[in-house]
This record gives structure tokens, C-alpha cells and sequence, in this order.
């Protein structure tokens, strides 16, 4: 198994459509950085926020999510209240390969305000738009801007495919497109 570089992830990007859509180049000045990198592509967070509140006083249940914790925002900057947490999704849309997991960690400039950004390994033939988990862990609401940078993806290749896909599996997030809250497949 081993690292992809970018001249991977461009031809699988714009042979394959892997990544859509895809920027051939990394995008920094006056943004929070995105697009291909040496070893990985820095994905941006979309214009739509479902951000967590206690208003309604509902209990937060994986098995049974009620969409009263959060409400929902559309814009360009959405403001993260002090040690709370949203969830957005990728502008990109992601097609993976049957023999690649990707990995996504949080880029150092929110880490640095201490914004955290946690997303679930992209499984092999994954596909859809990324969920992507945001917390604020500081005493201050934290900025984070819609269309720009929010997190590195790297691509893992493995030496054969896996004998079980996500798709073969049937998983419960696949296709996925927009914020998709929490579910259990009954």
C-alpha cells in the first residue's frame, strides 16, 4: 500500500473523475488554500452549514437523530459558536477507486485557531459528496469560509482490491450528496 502523488490523483481525477470539481493546482492567495497538493488534495467546505444547538433541549442519538439539534445556514462565512460544532459538506464530489482508502486530516490553519476537522476514511468505490465535522474548541465563535480550504485528503493505494467495497456493501451513505445527518440502517 502506498502514498499517491499528484500526478495520480490528476490522472484519476481527470480520466477516472475521482474528484469533481477538480482544481490541477493549489490555490492560496487570499483563501484558505485548496486544490492538488504534492501528496494529496486540500478539498473545500461548501455554502451549506447544519450547525448544533441546545434551543429544542433534544438528546443527540446516532440511532435516532432529530434534526432539532441543529439548524441549517447557507452562506458564505458561517460562524461556529464557542465549543460547539457543525457539519458541512465537500464542494467535491469523490468516485473512489476499488483499491483506494482515502484519509482526510484537518488543515493547519484552522487547527491553529483551534478548529478541528474530522471526516471518516473514504472507503473503496465510495461515492458521493464528504460530511465533514467541524468543532470549535475554543471560548470564541470561530469563522469558517465556504468555498476555501478545510482539509487534506491522501489517497492510499492498495496492492490488490479489497474482496468487499463500500458500494458491494450496499453502505448506508452512498450517493450521498449535501449534509447527510446520522443514520442507522433498519
Amino acid at each position: 500500500m502506498g502514498l499517491k502523488s499528484d500526478k495520480w490523483i490528476r490522472e484519476k481525477s481527470l480520466n477516472k473523475r475521482m474528484i469533481e470539481p477538480f482544481c490541477e493546482e493549489q490555490i492560496g492567495q487570499n483563501v484558505v488554500s485548496y486544490g492538488l497538493s504534492s501528496y494529496g488534495y486540500d478539498i473545500r467546505v461548501g455554502r451549506e452549514f447544519k450547525i448544533f444547538t441546545n434551543v429544542n433541549s433534544t438528546v443527540v442519538d446516532p440511532k435516532n437523530f432529530d434534526d432539532a439539534n441543529v439548524i441549517d445556514i447557507e452562506a458564505d462565512i458561517a460562524i461556529i459558536p464557542p465549543n460547539s460544532f457543525a457539519l458541512a459538506r465537500t464542494v467535491e464530489y469523490f468516485r473512489m477507486p476499488n483499491n483506494v482508502l482515502a484519509i482526510c486530516l484537518g488543515k493547519s490553519t484552522y487547527a491553529r485557531c483551534g478548529i478541528i476537522v474530522n471526516v471518516t476514511p473514504f472507503e473503496p468505490a465510495f461515492e458521493g459528496h464528504i460530511t465533514i465535522e467541524i468543532s470549535n474548541t475554543t471560548p470564541l465563535p470561530a469563522k469558517i469560509y465556504a468555498n476555501e480550504g478545510i482539509a487534506q485528503v491522501l489517497f492510499l493505494e492498495g496492492d490488490e482490491e479489497c474482496e468487499v467495497t463500500y458500494a458491494d456493501k450496499k453502505g448506508k451513505y452512498q450517493a450521498q450528496t449535501g449534509i447527510t445527518l446520522p443514520r442507522i440502517l433498519r
